[in-house]
């Protein structure tokens, strides 16, 4: 009953941003935490940023601080993650998250999962 719907992938050439979105349905976005995370061909699905509650509380992980800003509106039950600066190695599948609080970047936190929205990013 829980859903979670991503949008905003593409293509981007190296340097440019892109925003994704998490449309959030069978529950308010309020509830719980919530989180992105990515994974590429071969690798681990690895956390990239996570919010809690209120959206006041906030992590990233290191190889994208400083170039990615997560944030939420609870009213439109809506997750977003601002990106920068894109480099190559940001291509991956991008998942949102509901997640268990507070805000943890590792999936085992992870109550339900989206079903993902590619980001290619060329150089």
């Amino acid at each position: 009953q829980v859903q979670l719907v991503e949008s905003g992938g593409g293509s981007v050439q190296a340097g440019g941003s892109l925003r994704l979105s998490c449309a959030a349905s069978g529950y308010s976005d309020s509830d719980a935490c919530m989180g992105w995370f990515r994974q590429a061909p071969g690798k681990e699905r690895e956390g990239i940023a996570a919010i809690d509650r209120h959206g006041t509380d906030t992590k990233y992980a290191d190889s994208v601080k400083g170039r990615v800003t997560i944030s939420r509106d609870n009213v439109k039950n809506t997750v977003y993650l601002q990106m920068n600066r894109l480099k190559p190695e940001d291509a991956a599948m991008y998942y949102c998250a509901r997640m268990f609080c507070p805000p943890i970047l590792s999936p085992r936190a992870v109550h339900t999962w989206g079903q993902g929205t590619q980001v290619t990013v060329s150089s």
